[in-house]
């Protein structure tokens, strides 16, 4: 039915109607008046940024650039040219997953790899996402439509229940400016009560070559990870801010070190790769993989690791 019919059988049953009402002279119904719409409230105001952080959010987004034109931070997971063999997972996985980036010291956390047992989730991750007042409420919504993509993927990769929470998660992310993330000695106190004063001031007291960092913690002697915190630098601009979600993320799950033999990876410091790769997803599927448990020392996961490896690549 178009809307010239519709007009038109309108107008011939008004026609009918004045036709029998000629008794009656015919006056304007009186208008209805129409409220007046609601108020539209303003935005609301962020808290005013310091000299430091603003500095930072320049220096970052100069960083993103440079990298950008020097062929890094890409987004392909690799290809040809980032060829890859069932030995060179292998490696590459007993190295990422079976040592530490730091190191426990009388200060706090220190860079320094040491040899560690297999560790990794037991219980249901429960990521929750919280964010400083400097972030916009737009950013929140990205970042946490982008983590919840996210999570989705490492819990089918993964097999291992993975999601996000808005309260009560055990895998505590927070994304903060400079000086929010300095005031967060307390939260990360409760998420972590195991850490010591110089561990936390490890996590607030950042260097700026420290893009972001997580904190995966088991209880007592045990090797299944029970608690993460993680800290975003809210400075950083879209690209480097949501390839620190892939790797904190992933390295909270359990591939805790980085290694500079690893290609195509997150988990190596040249910054050629800004999101989980194909290889990534390969070393998160054995680490996940129920034949290997948390524990287990290199000598005892080699030959597990290798015979997975040799399955998801089609061997040599």
């Amino acid at each position: 039915m178009t809307a010239d019919r519709v007009r038109g059988w309108a107008g011939l049953g008004l026609a009918a109607l004045l036709a029998a009402c000629t008794a009656a002279p015919v006056s304007a119904p009186a208008p209805v008046p129409r409220p007046a719409p609601p108020p539209v409230a303003p935005p609301p105001r962020l808290p005013s940024v310091s000299a430091e952080s603003a500095a930072l959010a320049s220096y970052y987004t100069q960083v993103q650039a440079d990298l950008l034109a020097q062929g890094l931070l890409r987004t392909d997971g690799g290809g040809s040219d980032t060829p890859f063999t069932d030995t060179m997972l292998t490696e590459n996985f007993i190295r990422i997953a079976m040592f530490d980036e730091y190191a426990r010291g009388a200060g706090g956390l220190v860079a320094r790899e040491t040899s560690s047992a297999l560790r990794r989730w037991e219980g249901p991750v429960r990521v929750e996402v919280s964010f400083g007042a400097s972030v916009p409420l737009a950013k929140q919504a990205t970042d946490r439509a982008r983590i919840g993509s996210y999570l989705q993927r490492l819990q089918a990769i993964t097999g291992h229940p993975i999601s996000l929470v808005a309260s009560g998660g055990n895998f505590k992310v927070q994304v903060v400016n400079e000086d929010e993330r300095r005031a967060l000695g307390p939260t990360i106190a409760r998420s972590l009560p195991g850490l010591s004063p110089a561990d936390i001031g490890g996590l607030t007291n950042l260097p700026r070559s420290t893009y972001c960092i997580v904190y995966a913690l088991s209880p007592g002697n045990s090797s299944a990870y029970d608690a993460a915190f993680a800290v975003i630098r809210a400075e950083h601009p879209d690209l480097l801010r949501l390839s620190c979600i892939h790797e904190e993320i992933a390295q909270g799950l359990g591939l805790a070190n980085d290694s500079p033999l690893a290609r195509p990876s997150i988990f190596n410091d040249d910054e050629e790769f800004a999101l989980l790769t194909r290889q990534d997803e390969m070393m998160l599927r054995i680490l996940y993989n129920p034949q290997l448990r948390p524990g287990m020392s290199a000598s005892e996961a080699r030959p597990i690791v290798r015979a997975l490896a040799a399955q998801m690549t089609g061997g040599s």
